[in-house]
């Protein structure tokens, strides 16, 4: 059944949004993948801030080009579904792996890095990225070095000197006692 023009204009419209905030785009091949099952992955896709979606090619296509995207002819082949992940890159396709993994249906086929095309192992190595709260994390820290070494060094002369009239005192209490 053919699609109306104000349909196809409405998807494309769609799909840009999706790709206006999602820095990366995972594509799987679905075939297999009964209705229960997609809804079964919205569903904990939806959870980690992604959107998944079954596409039309051409379509998608459209909208890439249109987004300054480019348009990845080698990804917009066969029956796709696409997941649109959000700030949290690690964390969604970590969560779409071990999915993909226990279901044993669908297969990553592609990824879309910002304007980068990966193939199916780089898009799957994207789960090794760290998480939002563990770059922050990292980032805190990096932050934090200089100023606690500032802080010890600005303490250090005050402790040596603490340390030097401790081990004066005690030199004398011992020679007050033999004495």
């Amino acid at each position: 059944m053919a699609i109306t023009r104000e349909k196809k204009e409405e998807l494309i419209a769609r799909y840009k949004e999706e790709i206006v905030k999602s820095p990366a785009i995972v594509f799987t091949k679905y075939q297999g993948a009964t209705v229960a099952q997609v809804q079964a992955l919205r569903a904990k896709l939806h959870e980690q801030g992604a959107t998944y979606m079954v596409v039309k090619n051409t379509l998608l296509g459209i909208a890439l080009e249109q987004s300054g995207r480019g348009n990845p002819s080698e990804l917009l082949a066969g029956g796709n579904a696409v997941a649109f992940i959000g700030e949290d890159i690690g964390k969604s396709v970590t969560a779409l792996k071990d999915w993909i993994r226990d279901a044993k249906i669908m297969e990553i086929s592609g990824a879309l890095l910002e304007s980068s095309v990966l193939n199916a192992e780089q898009a799957e190595s994207l789960s090794s990225l760290p998480t939002k709260e563990q770059t922050l994390a990292m980032i805190l820290g990096t932050i934090n070095a200089p100023a606690g070494s500032l802080a010890r060094i600005i303490n250090a002369p005050g402790s040596s000197l603490a340390r030097v009239l401790n081990a004066y005192v005690e030199k004398q209490k011992e020679a007050a006692e033999a004495a």
